[in-house]
This record gives C-alpha cells, sequence and structure tokens, in this order.
C-alpha cells in the first residue's frame, strides 16, 4: 500500500504541480544543451494562479522567461523555448528580411529559441496561444 500511496503522490505531483523534463534538441544553445539537461518547470495552472495572487501581468510571463509549451507544429511533442513577445507587443519576425511586424494579439505569446539559427518557433508558426503554455522552467537541476 505504502508503494501505491507513493506512486499517487508522484502522479499528482507531476500531473498538476510541477515536473522535470530532458532536453532535447539545440535550439536552446547555449542555455540549454541539445541533450542532458534537465529542467524543471513549474506546471501552469498553478503557477498562473499564484502570479495572479500576486498581481503581476495578466498570465504571470515576462519577456524573457523559458517555458514549456505543447508544439503547435506537432501536439503530441513538447518544446522549451523563451518568451519574447507579450499580448499587444509588435515583434519584427526577421530584420535582415523584408519581412512584415506582427503585434502579438490578446492571448497569444511569441516564443523563440536562443540558437535562432537553428530553432523552429513562432517566427516559423506565429504567436503561440495562452493554452498551449504548460509550465514555466524554474531551475536546470
Amino acid at each position: 500500500i505504502r508503494t501505491l500511496q507513493i506512486m499517487a503522490m508522484v502522479h499528482v505531483v507531476t500531473t498538476h504541480v510541477a515536473e522535470i523534463r530532458w532536453t532535447t534538441g539545440s535550439s536552446m544553445l547555449p542555455t540549454l544543451a541539445a541533450s542532458g539537461d534537465q529542467v524543471l518547470h513549474v506546471r501552469w495552472p498553478l503557477y498562473n494562479f499564484t502570479q495572479r495572487i500576486k498581481r503581476t501581468n495578466t498570465y504571470g510571463l515576462e519577456l524573457g522567461d523559458l517555458v514549456v509549451a505543447t508544439s503547435p507544429m506537432n501536439p503530441s511533442k513538447t518544446v522549451c523555448k523563451r518568451v519574447v513577445g507579450l499580448p499587444g507587443d509588435t515583434i519584427l519576425v526577421d530584420p535582415r528580411k523584408d519581412a512584415p511586424s506582427i503585434t502579438v494579439p490578446r492571448g497569444h505569446v511569441f516564443l523563440c529559441g536562443d540558437n535562432l539559427n537553428n530553432s523552429t518557433d513562432s517566427r516559423h508558426y506565429g504567436p503561440v496561444p495562452i493554452g498551449l503554455i504548460r509550465g514555466k522552467v524554474v531551475a536546470r537541476v
């Protein structure tokens, strides 16, 4: 019975509170290794609730935060990216090209990898709905 209690507690914590995930891919170099780093992320509903209590911005996110999100291109995968645009921000997608700027709509964020030359992110799939954010990275473990 003790083992069952521990398994239930681990399930509740990883489903509703926090989760440790391994990094894969080079989109967050040099901040995170292409493989082998582990990050702890606080689940979005809990983090969002605590930020609302503190009366921070509407979604509890700030520019520069690292988040884990469901991939807009493949819902069976998750991505770890940096928040570079909040609702209402205007983003110049690629200053080297004659690309138009994008205003991040309400209920969305603009996410980019730190390794811009090797990252599929909001520059490719556009602003990400807040509902796809799974959690905020709070530590590398």
